[in-house]
């Protein structure tokens, strides 16, 4: 009888469930809301996905009572170790498998981009986070809890930054950006200050300040020099991340994998792609970087396949078809 896995990667925009065998068949892959726990609460996130689960059964006809082996979960929220063992043990009372695993969605972003056993990963998106591992099994990770434990960037920061920028550009606090411009363009108003007005008021969802992390890197490209020094500080922070990762496993001067994935790297903006590729040369010669392609839910569904001793056929297959552009 086939062994059969459900890999989960829950996002802060998002969440992708695939199940799966042992042979790295997808038997079925769906994709629903954001499972955070940071947003949604540890409730929340496991009904999400349980509802995900249960469509992606229903996708691969599986007939009741069927049994689902493994589940590998991996989530942007499970940053500490008492937030993986809540996580770990709502997961094992939710019954959606045999076995399973709870970890922070680094590890699946890793693993999705690269088969080397010597690797850190950075993942760049609504906010920042790091992971390394080198062959011996030991991990270089950082809590991730935003300002409170030192981290800087991620889409949702440099909006806010944006905003700052240009609101002070324009009353005369900082030197003239044109931030300021832009930033009141894309909300249709003709000031900053307006747009700060209807934050405040609620007459623009707060939720839109997110929107300003591509219109900062736009102006960064047209040559601005306030929002040049914020793309810069952001590849900064990565190159460091990555430092700091390789240093505490040892890797500087050995080849290992850099895998950099997110919304704000997945976007490959040349000014900060050119600042990042150049940091990490400088400290890591021999290492090797690659832009994330696929999905980060094809890493949870590899690390299961990983678990059941499965043959690199089993992987090649799987990334085959889950690295194929979905119709419609």
């Amino acid at each position: 009888m086939k062994r059969l896995f459900v890999a989960v990667d829950g996002g802060a925009t998002k969440t992708d469930v695939v199940l799966g065998t042992a042979a790295g068949e997808v038997l079925a892959s769906v994709r629903g809301p954001a499972s955070s726990p940071h947003y949604v609460g540890v409730p929340g996130c496991v009904a999400i996905i349980d509802a995900l689960v249960t469509e992606a059964r229903a996708v691969a006809a599986l007939p009741a009572g069927t049994t689902i082996d493994r589940a590998e979960v991996y989530l942007a929220g499970a940053d500490l170790p008492v937030e993986v063992d809540v996580l770990h043990k709502a997961v094992g009372d939710a019954g959606w498998a045999r076995e399973h695993r709870v970890d922070n969605d680094t590890f699946a972003l890793l693993r999705a981009g690269t088969d080397a056993r010597d690797a850190v990963a950075v993942v760049c998106g609504t906010g920042i986070n790091c992971l390394g591992r080198d062959a011996a099994g030991r991990a270089a990770r950082f809590p991730s809890l935003g300002q409170i434990s030192g981290d800087w960037g991620g889409g949702e920061h440099l909006a806010a930054l944006a905003l700052y920028r240009a609101a002070r550009g324009e009353d005369g606090r900082d030197g003239p950006t044109a931030l300021s411009a832009a930033v009141a363009a894309h909300f249709g108003q003709s000031t900053v200050e307006e747009v700060a007005a209807g934050l405040h008021l609620d007459e623009i969802p707060k939720e839109r300040i997110a929107e300003l992390s591509p219109v900062l890197f736009a102006v960064a490209a047209a040559g601005d020099a306030t929002a040049r020094r914020l793309v810069a500080r952001q590849a900064d922070e990565i190159v460091a991340l990555v430092r700091v990762a390789a240093t505490r496993l040892r890797l500087r001067d050995a080849p290992y994998a850099v895998v950099l994935g997110g919304g704000v790297l997945a976007a490959r903006h040349p000014l900060l792609m050119e600042a990042v590729e150049e940091g990490i040369a400088a400290h890591s010669p021999h290492a090797t970087l690659t832009l994330l392609a696929a999905p980060p839910v094809t890493g949870a569904a590899l690390l299961a396949l990983d678990a059941f001793g499965a043959p690199h056929s089993a992987g090649r297959a799987l990334r085959e078809t889950l690295g194929r552009p979905s119709g419609g």
